[in-house]
């Protein structure tokens, strides 16, 4: 028997040879093949699973989405992508924190309790200053025996009584005034800087309800002296022990190299004598011929206790080396002026009116000119100069001060009276140093370089003044300088000489 094609599903067809046909009977046998194909009954039930299961193997849902790319296929699987990621989506888990509780921050003042109710600070010495808290294991004492003495250790505030300190540190106040007393009776209580140490020893009390008396005290009053106080028999004893000092100045030398000020102080010069060196040389010559093959020489102050301590004061000689010419400046006082003086006798000269700010330089003139702000040519009554904002500025004589505050569109303004009907204007300043009727010495600091007013930036606008008139700055030329003779000649030279001979620190080599 012959087989026919079998479809998944359908019914099996065979031609047997006793149908009667044979070969010949080919047409017959077609369309037997078409007649006899069963016919599945109307109602009768489906096996819907396996129909849609047959449907889906003949599609391939899951092709490869870089092949053919448009097509009805490659969209048919690119939907069966999106339909996967977007399952996955809505059943992934949602991640979220657990909840559990945590503890708060402790710091501060609060940490320092904690810490100090713990084991930690016996292992660490104990340098909370706390006690542990008592346990059960503790047992109340009715009383505690006291120490016999005390050693404390306190120190002078700025602007602090010596007696406070004294009460502060456990001595009772009858005993801590009658203390302070005895130690002014031997230097002045004013004498005694901020800052000094006194070591105390208290002793035993009669009672719990009275102040330990004071035992001993040891302070340093002064660098030349040192004073102890001591009970002897009930009493207290002041006792004064002297400290031999050296005044020897000490003097520093070296090349200026880049920055005077930084060589300087990397020598060991203190800062107030570098300031005062620059400005003692800066009313001699220009800051800027000391470049680097220049040398300078300071000799400032020095007192140095047998104890080994050193104080250093005020500047004494400056002087400059630049080859060719050499500058020595002594500072002297005559006529109630202390300034400085050349070795020849010749002291600072005093321009009447120089430049008010050291180092700038002028940025607009005396006469018409375009205000950069109101927008018109107008009459500019003085001249500017251009400075960092907070540079000092200076007097340019000696005078009072007629007028200090707001003045119009000059801002914050200082106005001097000098002699002869003379007088001087600053204005912009950020702030002043001087009060009205204040009387000004020239170099003294008036007031600091600022904006304010009818100002574009940082500058000072000096004017001057003939009686009620605005004249030009650059019209006032005059100038005056002190000049030692006799005796006063005499002793300046003979202090000069033997500030010369000191020998440079760590050289051994005198001038």
């Amino acid at each position: 028997m012959a087989h026919v094609a079998q479809k998944r599903g359908s019914w099996p067809l065979y031609q047997r040879s006793e149908f009667g046909f044979g070969q010949a009977g080919l047409t017959a046998t077609l369309s037997l093949d078409q007649i006899i194909h069963p016919v599945k009954p109307r109602f009768a039930s489906r096996d819907w699973f396996a129909d849609v299961s047959e449907s889906i193997s003949h599609h391939d849902l899951v092709p490869d989405l870089g092949r053919r790319i448009g097509s009805a296929e490659w969209f048919r699987g690119l939907f069966t992508c999106l339909s996967l990621c977007w399952l996955t989506y809505l059943l992934a888990p949602e991640f979220r924190p657990l909840p559990a509780a945590t503890p708060n921050v402790v710091s501060g003042e609060a940490w320092e309790e904690t810490r100090a109710q713990s084991i930690a600070p016996l292992a660490w010495g104990g340098d909370t200053g706390h006690r542990m808290a008592a346990t059960d294991a503790v047992l109340a004492l009715s009383s505690v025996p006291e120490r016999p003495t005390l050693d404390v250790v306190a120190t002078l505030g700025e602007n602090d009584g010596f007696a406070h300190v004294l009460e502060r540190a456990g001595v009772g106040g009858g005993e801590a005034q009658r203390v302070a007393d005895m130690v002014a009776g031997a230097a002045a209580l004013s004498d005694i800087k901020p800052g000094t140490t006194l070591r105390l020893t208290l002793g035993r009390r009669a009672n719990r309800n009275v102040a330990r008396p004071l035992d001993a005290l040891d302070l340093r009053a002064r660098l030349d002296l040192s004073l102890a106080v001591r009970r002897d028999g009930g009493t207290l004893v002041l006792h004064r022990m002297p400290i031999a000092i050296d005044h020897t100045p000490l003097r520093i030398a070296g090349p200026v190299g880049d920055s005077l000020y930084r060589t300087a102080r990397a020598a060991g010069v203190p800062p107030r004598a570098v300031e005062a060196f620059i400005r003692a040389v800066a009313g001699k010559m220009s800051l800027d011929d000391l470049n680097g093959s220049a040398r300078f020489d300071i000799i400032v102050e020095r007192a140095r206790a047998a104890t080994g301590e050193v104080e250093l004061g005020n500047l004494l000689f400056a002087g400059v080396d630049r080859g060719s010419r050499q500058m020595q400046l002594l500072q002297w006082t005559v006529g109630g002026r202390t300034e400085w003086f050349e070795a020849s006798g010749v002291g600072q000269q005093r321009p009447g009116m120089g430049r008010p700010v050291n180092g700038a330089r002028m940025t607009s003139g005396f006469g018409m000119r375009f205000h950069p702000l109101l927008g018109y040519t107008r009459m500019h009554q003085g001249v500017d100069y251009g400075a960092p904002y907070g540079s000092p500025i200076f007097a340019v004589a000696d005078g009072v001060v007629n007028y200090v505050g707001w003045h119009g569109g000059h801002g914050k303004y200082v106005k001097l009276s000098h002699a002869s009907g003379l007088a001087t204007g600053y204005a912009h300043m950020s702030r002043f140093a001087v009060t009205s009727g204040m009387r000004v010495t020239q170099g003294q600091i008036i007031g600091y370089v600022g904006s304010t007013g009818l100002s574009t930036g940082p500058h000072l606008h000096f004017e001057t003044y003939r009686g009620s008139a605005v004249v030009n700055p650059a019209a006032m030329k005059f100038a005056t300088a002190s000049l030692l003779s006799g005796a006063d000649l005499t002793n300046f030279r003979a202090r000069l000489r033997a500030l010369m001979s000191i020998p440079v620190a760590g050289s051994g080599k005198t001038g």
